[in-house]
């Protein structure tokens, strides 16, 4: 599972680089978007269906 974790690792890394690149995100808001493009790229990587708001289990 490391290699997994790493490619998804990389993957989100590589993503919000590009976005700074491109203008769309400024540096300083690199956390707040790598933990969401982290979030995407795993929960799509694993097949995770995210959870709804308001839904209890």
């Amino acid at each position: 599972m490391a290699s997994m974790d790493e490619q998804i690792l990389r993957a989100a890394k590589e993503i919000v680089v590009k976005f700074i690149e491109a203008g769309r995100v400024s540096p300083a808001g690199f956390s707040e978007t790598f933990k969401s493009v982290y979030r995407t790229v795993d929960e799509t990587a694993r097949g995770v269906k995210p959870e709804e708001p308001g839904e209890d289990s």
